[in-house]
């Protein structure tokens, strides 16, 4: 199968990530922090090497800053119902994933108000628009760092220095970039940043992290068993197990830090040209093809890594199935979990299709993926299916 929905999930995952995770359980499998014997004391290690690893990618110096969560959306819920309270005021973006706004709509029953700044047909965000949304009680921006629909990546300085101006939180939301793009989180204006696992720093599904700025002070949204002051029936407040409650996924994590270990071995910079590549062959032959529309800019330093088509006026969702059945090509299509997104490029009832190359992407994968396009689109015109 040629695999192209690297912005669900990374696929393949390299060799190291596979037998970090099966050795893991085979050898470590116990609880992290609830025992002293050797392999609790060994699962312990796994987790803290996973955020020694993320602090050397993202250039972090205190790996407790480093939240271990389920997955980006579980990070985005900590991050955001942990900063809001009754009457604050929140900004975002029409080109952001269900994952944050979903949590915004449920948070306006409870008194918490939200500002959505549409962005323009190429899901292009204005930063004078955000500034100019901001009130007296606007506590939060929250913004994704490229969105999932588009690929059109967002002015996140630009974004962050308006916070900072006004004292204001900013929460950025990686799922598309983190892995791809090298994000300095000593330098960058943000103070929380949500984290996939399982996309681009290559690592298991079921885990992901917040970022969270020594500045900052969530309150967490669940408590349980953490290992530490046990003597009490109240949640540590100590990072990282206040956001920590439960078993946390040893496997996953170890195969996690395997993951971001091979990314800095291989170098971001080579990772970020190898994708941009896939993604510029992709735009420089779907756009001379007849019947094929392609969302988002077609300038390649305000996009990365996700290209969203449509062929002639086509149920997205049917030319994907084409793709799959019959030239074994993984896709994805519908509105990939963005209605407002879907809405803001005028592809609510189309739905995309979307095609995202990775790590492992070969150019023949790519080559092989123009063609079936142009073959389903001729047949499109012609009727023939």
């Amino acid at each position: 199968m040629i695999y192209m929905d690297n912005a669900a999930t990374s696929w393949p995952k390299p060799n190291i990530v596979y037998n970090t995770v099966s050795k893991t359980m085979k050898e470590h499998g116990a609880n992290p922090g609830r025992s002293s014997h050797s392999m609790a004391v060994d699962a312990a290690n796994i987790l803290l090497y996973g955020r020694e690893m993320l602090c050397q990618l993202f250039n972090v110096q205190d790996p407790f800053r480093m939240i271990f969560t389920l997955n980006t959306t579980d990070s985005l819920n900590l991050a955001i119902k942990g900063i809001l309270k009754e009457g604050d005021h929140v900004i975002t973006t029409s080109m952001e994933h269900n994952s944050v706004i979903r949590p915004l709509m449920h948070l306006m029953d409870l008194g918490i108000d939200t500002t959505i700044v549409y962005a323009d047909s190429q899901g292009v965000i204005d930063p004078d628009d955000i500034e100019k949304s901001i009130r007296s009680n606007t506590r939060l921006i929250v913004t994704t760092h490229a969105s999932n629909v588009t690929g059109t990546l967002m002015p996140i300085e630009a974004i962050g220095s308006i916070a900072k101006n006004y004292g204001i939180y900013y929460l950025l939301d990686a799922a598309q970039t983190a892995g791809y793009i090298p994000m300095n989180l000593s330098k960058l204006p943000v103070d929380m940043v949500a984290i996939p696992g399982h996309k681009g720093l290559l690592g298991p599904q079921g885990t992901g992290i917040l970022y969270i700025k020594d500045s900052i002070d969530l309150n967490q949204i669940r408590e349980g068993g953490t290992g530490s002051q046990s003597e009490s029936i109240y949640q540590p407040r100590f990072l990282p197990d206040r956001y920590e409650a439960g078993t946390p996924n040893t496997p996953g994590i170890a195969g996690l830090g395997a993951g971001v270990a091979y990314i800095l071995e291989k170098g971001q910079e080579k990772i970020m040209a190898h994708i941009s590549n896939m993604e510029n062959l992709f735009i420089k032959s779907l756009s001379q093809m007849e019947g094929v529309k392609i969302y988002g800019p077609h300038i390649m330093g305000l996009r990365t890594g996700i290209i969203s088509i449509n062929i002639w006026d086509r149920d997205s969702r049917e030319m994907v199935n084409i793709l799959n059945h019959d030239y074994n090509i993984a896709t994805r299509g519908s509105l990939h979990c963005s209605p407002l997104a879907h809405d803001t490029t005028g592809t609510k009832k189309q739905g995309t299709i979307r095609l995202s190359p990775g790590i492992f992407t070969t150019l023949d994968d790519v080559k092989a993926c123009i063609r079936a396009i142009g073959e389903i689109s001729i047949k499109v015109k012609t009727r023939s299916i």
